[in-house]
């Protein structure tokens, strides 16, 4: 099974959503589970991962983590080419690397190109950026392509992220 996370904050509430899917190439997914999370701590320059963890790991505890192949976050595994840990990377020493994780993001970071590989999808002209850690990069990036969606961002993360806003 694979999952795949989407956060978004609305003042100090977090709205969480986790899609689960069998195979790269899904259409949809085979279940979607929300959750909310109050009292979220202020953002930090630098320390994102300390307001966006608790909230990835509140809805991973819905799941038996012995059944997830991989989990897909909106964001970095590495943050630079000196190999700083995002998000992903903290996410994988808290799951004591035992479930990989690919970031897809929607945006480069600046010096950041080394633990990257930028994929296009559809006839869209911006890539997205995606890191990995537990998994080969090169083949992280080839899922994520593989993805269902005519558009630069598959359907089914798509779909997470509209729900989020909901």
């Amino acid at each position: 099974m694979k999952i795949a996370i989407d956060v978004f904050y609305r003042n100090d509430i977090a709205k969480i959503v986790a899609a689960t899917f069998n195979n790269w190439h899904d259409r949809s997914p085979t279940e979607i589970v929300i959750k909310h999370k109050m009292s979220i701590i202020e953002y930090i320059p630098g320390e994102f991962y300390k307001k966006e963890l608790p909230c990835l790991t509140e809805i991973i505890a819905n799941f038996d983590l012995n059944e997830i192949d991989v989990i897909i976050i909106d964001g970095y595994v590495y943050l630079n080419d000196d190999g700083n840990p995002g998000l992903g990377a903290y996410l994988y020493e808290y799951l004591k690397q035992k479930v990989s994780v690919i970031g897809v993001a929607k945006t480069p970071f600046h010096n950041n190109t080394k633990h990257v590989k930028e994929v296009y999808r559809g006839k869209s002209q911006q890539p997205l950026y995606i890191t990995a850690i537990g998994t080969d990069l090169g083949q992280a990036a080839k899922d994520v392509k593989s993805m269902y969606g005519e558009f630069r961002m598959p359907q089914i993360l798509k779909l997470i992220d509209t729900e989020t806003k909901k």
